[in-house]
């Protein structure tokens, strides 16, 4: 049943010209580097500093596995891009949601008001 599986991926991969394991490989080895972009954004906020280059740098991270798809995909449906929207559009929505409490908790540890 795996080896189904696998030929079955292998052959979307190979008829959207993308192959899922390096997009895989990318989904998951950006998030380390996305946690540490965020974790570097709370911190710079909470000192007052400007948070644009992490800002940057975790939407780089958040967005990498689906920029390789759309460098090298061909032929992608129109649905899995408007699937990708969304998705994107919510995970960033609630990132910062998640990351504007997590500034204002740590502002509160010190003593700072929190920001409004």
């Amino acid at each position: 049943m795996l080896e189904s599986v696998n030929e079955w991926i292998l052959a979307l991969g190979a008829q959207y010209n993308v192959n899922p394991y390096i997009f895989a490989g990318i989904y998951v080895g950006a998030i380390p580097f996305f946690l540490a972009s965020i974790a570097w954004l709370v911190k710079r906020a909470r000192e007052g500093r400007s948070t644009v280059l992490p800002t940057m740098l975790a939407g780089f991270f958040f967005v990498s596995a689906y920029l390789y798809l759309a460098i090298f995909g061909q032929d992608i449906p129109a649905w899995v891009w408007i699937f990708l929207a969304v998705l994107i559009a919510y995970g960033a929505w609630s990132q910062v949601r998640d990351t504007r409490r997590k500034i204002a908790a740590a502002r509160g540890e010190e003593g700072d008001p929190p920001a409004s």
